[in-house]
């Protein structure tokens, strides 16, 4: 099964989002569309001055990427995920820790200090 497969299949929609250096929650919407291809679409804690909930979404193809560096390299970086997946990093720190946190959720992945996880033996 692929990893995409593994996390439409166990990350629904209103799942929480583990994140280690935040307190407030991050909640999985649900599946949309970014750049013509499928994303994961998750929403980011509203702020004070927001009327309105807040959407992030991170493609298919750098779920994919990300996971085949973390098996590859057994490790998971910020500075790898900032050059290689420059669109994604532009979006905000917040997908990096978000791509972990659902690796995290299915068991692939362990946060591991700042800006690295480290892949489950």
């Amino acid at each position: 099964m692929s990893i995409i497969d593994r996390i439409r299949e166990n990350v629904k929609s209103g799942t929480v989002i583990p994140k280690p250096e935040s307190i407030e929650e991050y909640e999985i919407k649900g599946w949309g569309k970014s750049r013509g291809e499928d994303a994961l679409v998750y929403y980011v804690p509203m702020k004070p001055s927001s009327k309105t909930q807040s959407s992030k979404r991170i493609k298919v193809s750098d779920f994919e990427s990300a996971y085949h560096e973390l098996i590859g390299s057994g490790k998971l970086t910020r500075t790898w995920f900032d050059s290689h997946l420059p669109d994604c990093a532009k979006d905000g720190g917040c997908s990096f820790t978000t791509i972990g946190g659902i690796f995290e959720l299915l068991g692939e992945a362990t946060y591991h200090r700042r800006g690295e996880y480290r892949r489950n033996d």
